[in-house]
């Protein structure tokens, strides 16, 4: 089997004690923030992204391992597994490559094959293909298929064995990985995304308006085009197809497969290789060019989506103040939250700045009543409905005021989120949502990654396409997002949160808890 941190060292080019001390590390329970930042001289300084990259590409190992071995254990019960084939498998490092070496192998649904196997025609078959040789002598096709016509097993025809027998040569074609590797190939390297929107949807009448006659080659496809193409096709709007060009294929088919110049073997095999193509390969490797494209999409997808939420949570904190949290709105009024300069709940109010004059100057009123009661230095408003009509409200009171408080439009995405959550209910069981939403959006004015840990990364607003992306996958890599970002910044154990000490290297839950608790009884 393979030696991961050799082949690990030797591709992410490393020394192997780095790797091997790095897995050492992580399988005793060390983080990978732990380990860039606290066991340096073990690893000889490997930052984080050498670690992550150890960390997932040793994933895909060991689940390549697994996989081989259930693989030799299936090919070894059927007593078929050669010395070349398990050398095969045992050295493989790509999942696509080592499923292709099992395809003949693996079990199989009732196939068209099968049935012709039932009916004894697998030695015709076999026969036809040892005469497929560059210098075999001519022979009778059909004599040779008379042989085999049997009332009884249901091969009435002369034709009915020769169809029998190129559904079997058609299947072992189509399970060959030296041809599905090159096919697959060249589907990525010279295939065509084409989508068009179906005949239900006018001009103009969809979101796809750019991808109603659309082309982009496989490779060249941007990753935001592609997870726009697959979205279409899932609302059932567009139709996405791969084009090739099918005669290359056939062509290439013909000169791997048919070895001998005899007319009658040539004729056999051409309608055979086509049969094998469209009947047995096109849809399996379309289905598999489209997922490769579709994994490298949400990978480069998610390495922008955490892009944008280290920077919303390494923003620069406005710092603990004073300060006045809105969260905006027209018909239910701004709900108005004054926090401390800890971040501490202090009262609320709800405002109506937009129903009559005389309701928004009683909102004006009391806002100035909260600016001087409170001596608040920050007016953190939402960004969401309402909230460019609130700025300009509170420009006009702070123009009026002799000590001006800073304002600034807060991002509040996932607020509502986080208002409705186990997290909030438990730090304000008394209040309301919308005022645990504007306690938000002033907490995260003040310090955004305390408050935004909190909430679900993906709950953020990270990206367009965030929900089309593998969801697993985007929720790993938000959560070692945050995970990073907290352990770059560090936190303040006499204030943080339980949620944010969580995700300090070697703090879990219960350890955060305790913290918390032992905070509250004794200061």
């Amino acid at each position: 089997m393979l030696n991961i941190p050799k082949i690990l060292a030797q591709e992410l080019s490393l020394k192997s004690f780095q790797v091997e001390n790095a897995l050492q590390l992580f399988s005793e329970g060390a983080t990978i923030p732990f380990v860039a930042r606290y066991r340096k001289e073990i690893t000889g300084l490997l930052d984080e992204i050498q670690l992550r990259d150890i960390s997932e590409r040793y994933t895909y190992l060991t689940e390549l391992e697994d996989r081989k071995k259930s693989i030799l254990e299936a090919i070894a019960s059927q007593e078929k597994l050669t010395d070349e084939l398990r050398e095969k498998i045992e050295t493989c490092l790509q999942k696509t490559e080592l499923e292709d070496l099992y395809l003949p192998y693996k079990p199989k649904r009732r196939t068209r094959a099968t049935v012709a196997r039932e009916k004894g025609l697998e030695t015709l078959a076999q026969f036809i293909a040892n005469f497929n040789q560059p210098n075999s002598p001519t022979f009778a096709l059909e004599a040779e298929a008379e042989k085999y016509i049997s009332e009884e097993k249901g091969v009435k025809t002369v034709e009915d064995a020769l169809n029998g027998a190129s559904d079997i040569l058609a299947e072992m074609v189509s399970e060959k990985a030296n041809l599905r590797a090159y096919l697959r190939a060249y589907l990525m390297n010279r295939g065509v995304f084409v989508s068009l929107v179906k005949e239900d949807y006018p001009e103009g009448t969809t979101k796809f308006e750019m991808y109603r006659q659309y082309r982009e080659n496989v490779q060249d496809i941007k990753p935001h085009n592609l997870l726009a193409l697959l979205r279409g096709e899932t609302e059932g709007i567009l139709k996405v197809e791969i084009e090739f060009d099918q005669d290359f294929v056939l062509s290439y088919l013909e000169s791997q497969e048919i070895k001998t110049k005899n007319p009658m073997i040539r004729k056999f095999y051409q309608p055979m290789l086509k049969d094998a193509f469209n009947r047995l390969m096109k849809t399996s490797l379309i289905s598999e060019v489209r997922s490769d494209r579709k994994t490298y999409a949400d990978l480069e997808s998610i390495k922008t989506f955490e892009s944008n939420l280290r920077e919303l949570l390494l923003a620069s904190p406005a710092g603990m103040k004073p300060t006045l949290a809105i969260d905006p709105g027209f018909r239910t009024g701004c709900k108005v939250s004054v926090l401390s300069e800890t971040g501490k709940f202090c009262e609320y109010h709800t405002i109506f700045p937009y129903q009559a004059a005389g309701q928004r100057q009683e909102a004006a009123k009391k806002v100035k009543q909260l600016i001087d009661k409170y001596k608040i230095e920050l007016i953190a408003i939402g960004n969401g409905t309402a909230g460019r009509e609130t700025d300009e409200f509170i420009t006009e009171i702070i123009a009026k005021l002799e000590r001006k408080p800073i304002k600034v439009m807060v991002n509040e995405s996932g607020a509502s989120i986080y208002s409705a959550s186990d997290v909030a209910r438990q730090e304000f069981p008394d209040l309301d949502l919308t005022v645990r939403g504007a306690i938000s959006i002033g907490r995260r004015l003040q310090d955004p990654l305390a408050e935004l840990v909190k909430i679900d990364p993906k709950s953020i607003g990270v990206g367009q396409y965030q929900h089309d992306v593998d969801q697993k996958l985007l929720k790993k890599k938000l959560d070692d997002t945050v995970e990073s970002c907290v352990n770059y910044v560090g936190v303040e154990l006499n204030t943080a949160s339980k949620e944010l000490l969580t995700f300090v290297s070697g703090i879990t839950p219960t350890v955060a808890q305790n913290i918390v608790n032992y905070r509250n009884e004794n200061g």
